[in-house]
Parts: structure tokens; sequence; C-alpha cells
């Protein structure tokens, strides 16, 4: 009976089989990394490698091979996660507003309505849940970065007259730079040098072979710049180390330097253009006072608003500004009555600076969020100011602190990337 019955079963199967129309096979989705308790998977992968391809396209650069590519934004997206993870472990979440108003700059930016945003997303074939996903993930980053790491770089007046008293401070040239990094981590053995010395020489032959600068960095790279071809815009001579400033000199525009290694890593940088610098300059300065109230692991989002809008209360009632900031304020300025000086735009987060400038003079702001907290704000003046003699120092400052936040985010963000439990799948099937 047994045979008979798997007999007729097995008839059964074959004749379905022959029967059923042939139909593509399609691969099913397939975690390609563990990040901690947490996966990424074939699918997600493959919707940012798209997204990559075409923002190369649209920077004009010919994205590398695919392969080459799925492992660039593989890694990008482990240290995404890492970040993440961090973030939701001490409680950093970005509201449904922030993502709201985030979307709304992202259709005037591009002169449509929120309605043709989302028809435009549509010929794209991306969502607008989707769009609301990627603006919520970096927006978070973002925050992260600023509480971790801006909040704690500082550039002393003294690190500023140094640069300014150096030999270089006569050179007024500013360059165009590209770059590639190839990070070694921060406890690296000597056969995990030796293949990522491996890697950059690699790339540098590249280089040598003709293929394009930002080709090469969106292949090896690991920068966060690497998908934008490495640019890191323009850096005055007052802002590089004298060394690195010789040698750019003596480089012609467009050439690559040779693989150089700091405590980062091994990096190739392209002298895209130089040009010469210290044109003298007008600017929009204004005079704020400001309240800070900061969200941490203690404090809330809600509770934090609460306390800012009973700061706010005792200020319309008759409470002085200054008084209260002494009061207060969580930040650096308390001691002053809340005073920042008079500040260039430029000089403070978009999100005060949007705030500040559409403020009447005297007039005390709503509560305003930025990554720091929940602040109020006082505009005490504003004038258009001849900056010429101090343009050279503000821009020297304002570069050494893009530089320490630069360095100080990598390491950062290495440190937490080695310390995470990763688990790489994409070259199994």
């Amino acid at each position: 009976m047994k045979k008979t019955l798997l007999a007729l079963l097995t008839a059964s199967v074959m004749h379905t089989a022959l029967a059923a129309p042939v139909t593509p096979v399609r691969e099913v989705d397939r975690i390609v990394a563990v990040v901690n308790k947490n996966v990424i998977t074939w699918q997600e992968l493959q919707t940012r490698v798209n997204d990559a391809i075409k923002q190369l396209e649209a920077q004009k650069v010919a994205p590398p091979a695919r392969d080459v590519l799925e492992r660039q934004v593989l890694e990008q997206m482990i240290t995404e996660e890492v970040q993440l993870q961090y973030a939701a472990s001490g409680g950093l979440k970005i509201d449904d507003e922030a993502v709201d108003q985030a979307v709304a700059n992202l259709a005037k930016q591009n002169k449509l309505s929120e309605a043709g945003l989302k028809a435009q997303l549509a010929k794209d074939g991306i969502t607008m849940d989707r769009l609301r996903g990627d603006i919520r993930r970096e927006l978070t980053i973002a925050r992260l970065r600023d509480s971790e790491v801006a909040s704690k770089v500082s550039v002393s007046d003294n690190e500023v007259e140094q640069a300014l008293k150096s030999a270089q401070s006569a050179n007024r040239t500013e360059y165009h730079l590209a770059s590639i990094l190839v990070a070694v981590p921060e406890r690296a053995d000597a056969k995990q040098i030796d293949a990522l010395s491996q890697k950059v020489h690699k790339a540098q032959a590249e280089l040598a072979a003709g293929q394009p600068f930002a080709k090469v960095s969106a292949a090896y790279s690991d920068a966060p710049n690497a998908l934008k071809g490495g640019d890191m815009g323009w850096r005055p001579a007052t802002s590089l180390p004298p060394e690195f400033v010789q040698m750019l000199e003596q480089m012609k525009t467009g050439a690559d330097t040779d693989v150089i290694r700091t405590q980062q890593g091994f990096f190739i940088f392209k002298l895209v253009d130089k040009r010469s610098g210290g044109a003298p300059m007008m600017v929009e300065q204004y005079h704020p006072r400001h309240i800070l109230i900061r969200t941490n692991e203690a404090v809330s989002e809600s509770d934090a608003k609460a306390r800012i809008d009973q700061v706010r209360d005792r200020i319309m009632r008759g409470a002085k500004f200054a008084d209260m900031a002494k009061l207060y304020s969580e930040d650096g300025s308390n001691a002053k009555g809340g005073d920042l000086g008079w500040v260039n735009l430029g000089d403070l987060v978009p999100e005060f600076e949007k705030a500040m400038v559409s403020l009447p003079i005297g007039q005390v702001s709503q509560p305003v969020r930025t990554p720091f907290g929940w602040h109020l704000i006082l505009v005490e003046g504003k004038r258009n100011q001849d900056v010429s003699s101090d343009h050279e120092k503000m821009a020297v400052k304002q570069q050494i602190r893009a530089r320490k936040m630069e360095q100080a985010y990598t390491d950062w963000v290495r440190q937490l990337r080695d310390s995470a439990f990763v688990e790489e799948h994409l070259d199994e099937k």
C-alpha cells in the first residue's frame, strides 16, 4: 500500500512539474550582514547601491563595478547601523515634526509643493515613506555627530594665533582637494596593516593607469565623502599642516599625492584646483543671547520642552532674559547672561540661525530645537560689518575647527565600528 501511494504521489508531482509553466527564478531576500542584534538584507543593500549609482551618475562619475560598489555601500551601511544603534541606546530620537520640516525644505529647494515632490519621487520609484525614513536616518546621524563630537570640539585663540604667526600665514592660497582614505583600525595588527597598504596601493595603481579619481574614491575610500568622489571642498593654506602646503605648492593642478600614512590610515589627495584668497568682504552680523535646555538620558524631549516653555513664560511676565539665562541655561554663555556676542551667518547651526534672522530686534523667540536641545533666542542687534581685517582669523578658526571635528568624528566612528559585533555574508549565496 505504501509503495503504491508513493508511486501515485511521485507521478502526481512529475505531472504537475511537466504541466506547470516555466517561471523566472527570483532571488529571495537574504542576510548580507549582522550588526550586533540587527541585520542588513540583500534587498536593502541593492536599494542603496542603486541610489549610489544614481548619485555618482548625477555627478558625471562612472560607477565602479557593481560588486565593488556593493562592498563599499555595505560597509557604509554597517557604519551607519552602529551609529543608529548607539543613538537608540542613548534615547536619541528624531520626532515627526523635524522630518516634516526637512521634507518641506526639500520640496522648497526643488521649487515643488509637497504633492509635487511626492509625484517626482514616484517617477523615480521612491515612496514618501522611504524618503521620510532616509531623512530620519540622516538627521539622527547628524544630531549624533553634533552631540558626541561637535559639542566637544573647541578651538582656542592661541591655536588661531599660532596658525596666523606661522610662516604659512603669508600664503593666502586656497586649495580645492579630494581624497581617498583607506582606514586602519585602531588595534590593527601587522597583517591587517599590510593588507590595507596593498589596498591603497592598488587604488594608486588605478589612478596611475588613468582611472578618474572620483571613480577610484567610490571604489576604495572609507571616508564619508567616498560616493561624492572624495571631494573635500576648498581649504585655505592656513588651515593645513605647513609640510602639506609645501607639497601642494610643488604640485600641478590635477595631480595626485603619493600615499600618505596618518593616524587614521592611508590617504591619497588630489589637487583639484587652487586660487588666491584673502579678498575683502562685507558680512551680516547678529548679536544674539540664548537660553539652552539640553536633552539627554535623564531629560526627555517633552521635559526639556516643558522647562523651556516655563522659562519663556517667566520672561514674558517680566523677568530679564539675561537673569533667566544665568539661572537656567545649560551652556557656557550662561555666566554672561547667554550673550553670544557678534556672530556671522554660518557660525551657528542652521536651526538656530533660521530663527535668529527672522526675529525682530528685542523680541524673544518661540522655543527653537537644535541638535543641542531647546533654545530661547533674543537678538539685541544687527549690522553689516566690513570684516576684511578679521576674515583671515575667522576663516582659520572655522577651518581648524572643521579639521578637528572631521578627525574626531572619524576616530569616534572607527572606535564605535571596531567595538561592534559584525558578521558579513555578502559573498555567501
